[in-house]
């Protein structure tokens, strides 16, 4: 069994991490809906490697509670703890809370972002629509001002 100061350790740790990524979080989905978009290739490389520490502190925890907890979930592992390590209980009800708030803020920026992504790919639609409707100078390399009205520019 896990002494009570190695699992208060690894979930204050994971709590930690846990609410740093959740600020992050929160600074993608304001950079998000204030078009702060250049900034977001610099927070994705962060939140890249935050995840991946994050992964690591939570395997720390599955292997102290994993040989006494077979079926690991929210729910057997929030068992355990009220049952052999009181004193971990709140922390870990923290944690779980976290982690659905971080999992709905992901899952919103990714909408955000797919959103974003749409309205540029309309804009860049009409964009090249339009330009390939106007003909500014023709095949013979001349002028050509007259985008389907048949009268050049500055005919009556």
């Amino acid at each position: 069994m896990p002494t009570s100061a190695a699992l208060l350790t690894a979930l204050s740790t994971e709590l930690s991490a846990l609410q740093a990524f959740v600020t992050l979080l929160e600074r993608e989905q304001n950079m998000l809906m204030d078009n702060q978009t250049d900034q977001l290739i610099e927070l994705a490389e962060q939140k890249a490697s935050d995840a991946i520490k994050l992964n690591q502190i939570a395997e720390s925890r599955i292997s102290l509670l994993q040989p006494h907890i077979p079926q690991l979930n929210t729910q057997t592992i929030e068992s355990w703890l009220s049952q052999n390590r009181p004193e971990a209980l709140p922390i870990w009800l923290i944690i779980s809370d976290r982690t659905q708030h971080a999992q709905q803020l992901n899952q919103t920026n990714g909408e955000l972002i797919q959103m974003k992504l749409r309205h540029n790919q309309q804009a860049l639609t009409v964009l090249s629509n339009a330009v390939n409707k106007v003909g500014v100078y023709g095949r013979n390399g001349q002028p050509n001002f007259s985008p389907g009205s048949g009268r050049s520019l500055g005919s009556g």
